[in-house]
């Protein structure tokens, strides 16, 4: 049998096609419809020939459904049970795992620390901007919903942005009534600045220069700051009388100088070691990668940033980096949605079919209103 699909093709080229409908390969799989996916930034990474991706990866690590088979080993899940996956593919039983850092399974992916669907060097896990998807170790990796429809774009965000937002915070080594800065207003950006609202923070700082983020961030309780007028470190520190406690990179490599044209990609690590107090913390789950075949440099090609380290050092800052162990936050975070206490549909831009994709692509990497990554 045969599906739908959005397969990458080559840089800025996306298609919609015809491929093989996902089996059963292993007792512990299950297959899902596909009910909700959703195109992330980092997807752009790709698009935009910025990775070493080939061409026939079927995209889409954000993905939730319906059960429609399980294999003979799943205990736990049934056909019919409402599911959503994190992002990560991990097995549920390496040392990592069982220590809850499930983005850096060792036994998914031969040779790397950590496996995806649907993305470059992360394993061979079609995605799921697709009709179905294999799921595998799927009693670890599915996390069960309430049946129907209702969340349904607010339980899409649990693979992966609204775990990462909460993870941004959490590397940072962030408390309750500690004022925080977030550098980048897209979807991971403001589900950081919405964890640290939802957590207690007393001031929240986000860093943007397009109109509609900086609005989106305002509306959730943040401190808009344009860095299009005027440098970012400066307008926080005289906002909030100071440094502020913690700061997260929910940029990553891909980031600008104040002109918005031209790419900087240490220009966020470096403003966070600024914008930090000394002794206070850094959350980096902004994606920054070993190879860039776009940089603006041959330094930032092979991942090699200059940064302010003797800053980092003098002031006695703590850092997190890593992308986000989805496992660790999806079942609370999903229970406070179910409670009414959390609502991260917001960042929701638009609904379309599969055979939409081509050009939701082109409108979300030309930063279309409403698409802007």
């Amino acid at each position: 049998m045969s599906m739908k699909a959005v397969v990458y093709k080559k840089a800025f080229e996306v298609a919609v096609e015809e491929v093989s409908k996902p089996n059963i390969e292993h007792p512990d799989d299950v297959i899902v419809k596909v009910t909700t996916t959703a195109i992330c930034g980092s997807d752009l990474h790709m698009y935009e020939g910025r990775t070493k991706a080939e061409s026939g990866i079927v995209f889409g690590h954000e993905n939730m459904g319906i059960v429609e088979e399980v294999g003979s080993a799943v205990a736990f899940l049934k056909p019919g049970d409402r599911v959503v996956m994190p992002f990560n593919v991990a097995c549920g039983r390496c040392l990592n795992c069982e220590t809850k850092k499930t983005a850096f399974c060792t036994q998914v992916n031969p040779g790397f620390a950590g496996g995806a669907y649907g993305y470059v060097a992360m394993g061979p896990y079609q995605g799921g901007q697709a009709q179905y998807i294999r799921v595998p170790f799927a009693d670890f990796n599915a996390l069960k919903l309430p049946p129907g429809r209702e969340h349904e774009a607010d339980f899409i965000t649990l693979a992966d942005i609204f775990p990462t937002g909460w993870h941004g915070v959490t590397l940072s080594g962030f408390q309750p009534g500690e004022t925080i800065a977030v550098f980048g207003a897209g979807p991971v950006g403001l589900m950081a600045a919405y964890s640290a609202v939802l957590r207690g923070a007393s001031a929240v700082y986000c860093v943007d220069r397009v109109k509609e983020r900086l609005d989106k961030a305002q509306s959730i309780g943040a401190i808009p700051i344009d860095f299009s007028k005027g440098d970012a470190v400066d307008q926080i520190i005289k906002l909030n009388g100071g440094p502020v406690d913690r700061a997260v990179d929910a940029v990553g490599y891909q980031a600008v100088q104040d002109d918005g044209k031209k790419e900087q990609p240490n220009a966020i690590l470096a403003n966070l070691i600024r914008v930090v107090r000394a002794t206070g913390g850094l959350g980096i789950p902004g994606l920054y990668v070993p190879a860039d075949p776009g940089a603006p440099d041959q330094n930032s090609a092979k991942g090699q940033l200059m940064i302010p380290f003797g800053s980092l050092f003098e002031k006695g800052l703590s850092l997190g980096t890593g992308q986000c162990n989805v496992k660790s936050y999806n079942r609370y975070l999903r229970d406070l949605i179910i409670s009414g206490r959390a609502k991260p549909s917001f960042v929701v831009s638009h609904e379309i079919s599969i055979e939409d994709a081509t050009v939701a692509y082109k409108k979300f990497d030309d930063r279309v209103e409403g698409y802007t990554k």
